[in-house]
């Protein structure tokens, strides 16, 4: 109880508070800003932790990830670009809400349910870190190949409407995504002879160009035919406790499903927030709604987005193992502040570990005054006549693109990410899964390379472990309904 309420005046004092406001507000600028992800926000306040204690350098990281994380779904409300890969799985979603007149819906749905699953994420982590970090241990890289393959799977289900082309683009993304160095020989592959090429394309870009460019293309061609904005957004929390009310099941799942995801070393938000918001479409009852602007899918994976966040710091604190990129630097940030992670650090620094708990709860309900702040000044933007925004997109499209590698190859692939974004959508195929293929397609990779390595060609290895057993009959059972219910489907049109 003495550490608790020393964590509590440690938080409380005047400078972490000021920190926290500090960094909430750089990491909405980072997030809302296209190009510049939460890892960025992250990495960019390392240097300034050398010069803070302990307790403010982790809540400066802590507070700006948050905050970065819900900000990247301003810019896909309001203008298709999506912030983040994993508030790619929803852009269409809430823009269309935009475009019906709903933004301040979508944007209230993002920030009050982002800080709902970011609350339920840090209750689990303080009350059942040891028991999940134990779980997320027994993951191997079988286990880590059929959770992989099942988080393919959401490209059919977020596609509904139109499977086969929703499966194209994700095989797209999946070529897309095997360009550079050959895993594990490291052998080139589909660069045809270009040095630029070596490391991959780079996967922000190709977002940008995908979702932003190909709107910006399809206003030059036909700009009557995307209609004119709602040019006021009204209150971002009207409604907001009825839609709590409707959406209470979609809110837990999405939390649970988010901080379970991210316990798993390596998935992270942009797993939590794709499968979220796939089982959420799966399992809706009112599937007729989506694609025409419907809030329950943003419900579920905006929860998921937030509440991933503290699962990842579930095995980065009791084992000192990442549950992401983030948390992958934050690790270095708290070795340097000797808060060296692992389960003595429940009994050499209680104090401090419980002032990271408290953190994330301070952090989260901050996140609702001023997400607030940050929605009511990018709103704006909807009052600017789309023939004077729509090349200023364009310009920080291309700025966001070349800040990621300072590379002007970059802004190249922006074009041509556009250019096909543009190709695909006008003949009827979605972008989102190309995005899937081109994000989970080298993890599907390393995973299955690595398998097999450790298997020596054995290919029962895959199944032999419990854990990874179960997750293949659970794909393969998914995989099976999925293909009897779209069988079922046709036979019933087809006697109608």
């Amino acid at each position: 109880m003495d550490a608790v309420v020393t964590a509590l005046q440690m938080v409380a004092s005047p400078q972490v508070l000021l920190v926290m406001v500090l960094s909430a507000l750089f990491g909405l600028f980072v997030g809302a800003v296209p190009g510049l992800t939460a890892t960025m926000a992250t990495a960019l306040l390392v240097p300034i932790t050398f010069f803070l204690p302990p307790v403010p350098a982790v809540a400066a990281m802590v507070t700006a990830t948050a905050m970065a994380i819900f900000a990247g779904d301003i810019p896909g409300a309001l203008v298709r670009i999506p912030g983040t890969p994993a508030s790619a799985a929803y852009v269409d979603e809430s823009y269309a809400m935009t475009r019906n007149g709903q933004a301040e819906v979508a944007l209230g749905v993002g920030l009050v349910f982002s800080a709902i699953g970011g609350l339920f994420g840090t209750a689990v982590l303080i009350l059942a870190a040891p028991a999940l970090a134990e779980v997320a241990l027994n993951f191997s890289s079988y286990e880590y190949f059929w959770l992989v393959l099942l988080g393919l799977t959401c490209a059919v289900f977020i596609t509904s409407d139109r499977p086969l082309k929703g499966v194209v683009t994700l095989f797209l993304g999946l070529l897309l995504g095997s360009v550079g160095l050959e895993n594990p020989s490291a052998h080139p592959r589909f660069t045809f002879g270009s040095t630029d090429l070596l490391a991959g394309m780079s996967l922000i870009p190709a977002m940008i160009g995908l979702f932003a460019v190909s709107e910006i293309l399809r206003f030059a061609v036909l700009p009557s035919e995307l209609g004119e904005f709602k040019r006021q957004v009204g209150s971002v929390f009207g409604g907001m406790w009825s839609m709590m009310k409707k959406y209470k099941l979609q809110t837990l799942r999405g939390s649970v499903l988010g901080t379970v995801v991210g316990a798993l070393p390596g998935a992270g938000a942009d797993i939590a927030a794709w499968m979220s918001f796939a089982l959420s479409r799966k399992l809706s009852k009112e599937p007729e709604k989506w694609g025409t602007g419907h809030p329950e899918g943003l419900v579920e994976a905006g929860a998921a987005n937030n509440s991933a966040l503290a699962g990842a710091w579930i095995p980065a604190l009791v084992f000192g193992i990442p549950g992401d990129s983030i948390t992958a630097i934050v690790i270095g940030v708290l070795y340097m502040k000797n808060m060296n992670p692992g389960p003595t650090i429940f009994i050499n620094n209680p104090e401090n570990i419980y002032a990271v708990f408290m953190v994330f709860v301070v952090a989260n309900l901050l996140m609702i005054p001023l997400g607030w702040l940050c929605i009511k000044a990018a709103a704006s933007i909807l009052r600017v006549p789309r023939t004077v925004l729509m090349p200023i997109i364009l310009v920080f499209c291309a700025v966001g693109a070349f800040a990621i590698n300072n590379a002007q190859f970059d802004v190249l692939l922006l074009i041509g990410f556009g250019l096909l974004g543009w190709f695909l959508e006008e003949h009827g195929f979605p972008v989102a899964p190309a995005i899937l293929g081109m994000l989970l397609g080298t993890m599907l990779e390393e995973h299955f390379v690595r398998s097999m390595i450790k298997a020596e060609g054995d290919w029962f290895a895959f199944v032999e472990r419990p854990i990874a057993g179960g997750l293949a009959i659970f794909t393969m059972g998914v995989w099976s309904w999925s293909a009897w219910y779209s069988y079922r489907r046709r036979r019933l049109a087809r006697a109608v």
